[in-house]
């Protein structure tokens, strides 16, 4: 059985979406708006996953310093999500 290696092209949603040309942005802009309820509203770890997904889709179209600019964007929420956990431990 033929595997469709294309099948992420019919994933849509309609919940939430990052603005348009984002992703093209510097790496704490893409972070802070990838971490705000608006276009996360299920919080930081939603928009990880939303940055993951775009890197994925690129694949090997995405120039390497694209690349670690998302990456580094990656990690400032990485880091912000364990901020907000170490809060909430506190609280």
């Amino acid at each position: 059985m033929p595997s469709n290696k294309k099948w992420v092209k019919d994933v849509k949603t309609v919940s939430t979406s990052p603005p348009p040309s984002l992703f093209t942005k510097d790496a704490n802009t893409i972070a802070n708006s990838l971490a705000s309820k608006k276009v996360s509203p299920k919080g930081i770890g939603s928009g990880i996953r939303m940055l993951q997904y775009y890197i994925n889709r690129a694949g090997k179209n995405l120039p390497a310093a694209r690349k670690k600019v998302l990456e580094r964007a990656k990690e400032l929420l990485h880091e912000k999500l364990e901020e907000s956990k170490e809060k909430r431990k506190t609280s």
